[in-house]
């Protein structure tokens, strides 16, 4: 005993004791749920090969380039030898300035221990220094470009599950933690680990947010409206009008259905289905259906008619118009993209006065990492697992998704749920990005062979939908793009290209930030702003070279190139429509039974809240 150290009681030494036993027994359980999970589906064994794969290759290339192999151990130990010496001069109480320090950004680091504990200092310095190496070592291998970049995928992940924030002894801010509450943090912590693996596909879905503090259609979902079409793809929810007049052509809003509509109406004061109406659109919306292993010979031409084609003929049924405008999101812009070429080859083009495509691939000749891991073994295992089970669960999609960043929405989470044992706060985007669709096996399989693997979209005649080559090329329809700068879902580098193919008259603009906070930005916030540039030029380092940046939201300006360009007619006011006044009756209040429905629930790994 050091001195000066009381030794604990007899009543400490029996708490900490309860305390291990408690863990040991979490600790247990745990172990049986992991056991189950064992046997990976074909999908996870595909990657697993491809990052062995990887690594063989990369381990080849280093070997083959003996110089760059003895340069890379000449600056591993230069550097433990720097950071040993700086840590006896510390030791020493001299002042030293650290050996490398974390990125701009890097919020792993952020408690005062690791700058100020010559312990954690040590620790941080030497884990930053192995990151920076495993880099430049990557950086340096002679491979073929898309095989690096799997590598740096797959290391990058690796060397942040290293990180030493994610274990209990070299986490200060887990340390205090444990010896504050005895041990309790952890108890709970395995106690969630537990209840979110319950709750998971494959991998680890860990819970983001308090999910019972939200009910889609009570306090998200509430921009009022009604659900006046449905199918078996989609229910269509009519708004009602705020305005006392409203523009002649209403507008369709074609979200995506990876995750759901709401995003586009989380809250009162961020809806853009909400200022939409505001502004004077009858606006109509597409909620997808949450599909299971029923639906899957869903094919895109499938989601093409049931969606799209089916809302406007149910809208011209509803309000007399024969044309629309188009309103699109991602992977739902690529379809309304489809369906607008389509509609232009089969003599319908006109039933879309103006097309807008908001942070949607149409070129996907650099999808970002999605499309990195995304190799021919890859895809093969995850079209049979499709094959057998007849969709992708959502939850694994969310997964893989969060992996693309994985200290934010995935690793943070961890630190907090399970090693400091916290309860995850309430927080509406994070209720929306956990609350997941499946998709159906025709449907995506073919959606990443076509797009994502072979770029199929771009090429004249690439894509047959229902019998009818389409081309992109040959749309005349007035076209707007919105891109975002940050977005690592649908980079603007790529999107940018789909705005060089159609005929018609195009507008691109680039907002500020990612996917979603670049997209979902109402004009009172005044954030993140956007660039203009009233040219096209080959390349997107070209446009943004001339672009202007402007302040503010970029839905004014959407707002004012509907008007100028007479999209909608300021001149040609027509009187409210409410939901029902047409040949369609309400079917359901908004925002109707297809956007409430769970993964568990179409699983039936749970009851309906009908069954309940």
């Amino acid at each position: 005993m050091q001195p000066g150290v009381q030794a604990p009681t007899e009543a400490e030494l029996e708490a900490w004791n309860a305390q291990l036993q408690q863990i040991g027994e979490e600790y247990r359980h745990l172990m049986g749920d992991l056991l189950e999970r064992m046997v990976p589906s074909d999908a996870a064994d595909s990657v697993y090969g491809d990052m062995r794969e990887s690594f063989q290759a990369a381990a080849e290339s280093l070997m083959s380039n003996p110089p760059q192999l003895w340069q890379t151990q000449a600056r591993l130990m230069q550097d433990q030898v720097q950071l040993w010496q700086n840590g006896l001069r510390a030791m020493a109480g001299e002042q030293v300035e650290p050996l490398v320090t974390p990125n701009k950004g890097d919020r792993r680091f952020k408690d005062e221990a690791w700058t100020s504990d010559p312990y954690y200092l040590a620790i941080m310095q030497q884990y930053l220094l192995f990151s920076r190496l495993v880099e430049e070592l990557i950086d340096g291998l002679d491979l073929p470009t898309e095989q690096k970049s799997r590598l740096g995928f797959y290391a990058r992940q690796m060397v942040n599950a290293m990180s030493p924030t994610n274990f209990v002894a070299t986490n200060p801010e887990v340390m205090r933690k444990t010896l504050e509450t005895r041990g309790q943090n952890l108890v709970d912590g395995l106690a969630r680990l537990r209840q979110d693996l319950s709750n998971s596909a494959e991998g680890l879905n860990v819970s983001m947010t308090d999910r019972s503090a939200f009910e889609v259609g009570k306090n998200i979902a509430v921009t009022p409206g009604s659900v006046v079409y449905e199918n078996e793809l989609i229910q269509l929810i009519q708004y009602a009008p705020t305005t006392e007049q409203v523009y002649k052509t209403p507008l369709l809003v074609v979200p995506p259905w990876i995750n759901k509509y709401y995003i586009l109406d989380l809250r009162e004061d961020n809806s853009l289905v909400k200022w939409l109406v505001g502004q004077g659109h009858t606006v109509f919306l597409i909620s997808w259906r949450n599909p299971g292993p029923a639906q899957r010979d869903l094919t895109w031409a499938d989601y093409m008619q049931l969606g799209p084609i089916a809302a406007i003929e149910a809208i011209e049924q509803a309000t007399g118009e024969k044309s629309v405008n188009l309103l699109s999101y991602c992977v739902g812009g690529t379809l309304a993209a489809s369906t607008v070429a389509y509609l232009t080859s089969t003599r319908r083009g006109r039933r879309i006065k103006s097309a807008t495509y908001m942070t949607t691939l149409q070129d996907f000749r650099d999808p970002g990492e999605i499309g990195t891991f995304l190799s021919e073994p890859v895809l093969e295992g995850i079209e049979a697992k499709m094959e057998r089970d007849g969709y992708l669960d959502g939850r694994v999609m969310a997964f893989s998704f969060n992996l693309l960043r994985e200290n934010d929405l995935f690793w943070s989470f961890y630190i907090s749920n399970y090693l400091k044992g916290d309860v995850p706060a309430p927080f509406d985007l994070l209720y929306w990005n956990t609350d997941g669709t499946n998709l159906p096996a025709a449907t995506h399989g073919w959606y990443l062979r076509h797009m994502y693997m072979e770029n199929k979209l771009v090429e004249p005649g690439g894509i047959e939908l229902d019998g009818v080559k389409i081309d992109l090329r040959k749309i005349s329809t007035p076209s707007y793009f919105l891109s975002t700068r940050e977005d690592h879902i649908a980079k603007w580098n790529s999107t940018y290209y789909g705005a060089l193919l159609p005929k018609g008259p195009v507008t691109f603009v680039l907002g500020g930030s990612g996917h979603i906070a670049g997209v979902v930005n109402p004009p009172h916030k005044n954030k993140y702003g956007y660039w203009t540039n009233d040219s096209l030029p080959e390349t997107h380092e070209e446009w943004l070279a001339g672009a202007q940046q402007h302040e503010g939201s970029w839905w004014p300006h959407w707002q004012a190139w509907m008007t100028d360009n007479g999209y909608v007619d300021a001149k040609k006011m027509v009187a409210a429509r409410q939901p029902g006044d047409g040949e369609l009756s309400i079917i359901e209040p908004a925002p109707g039974r297809y956007v409430k429905m769970t993964i568990p629930e179409v699983l039936g790994e749970i009851p309906t809240s009908s069954e309940a």
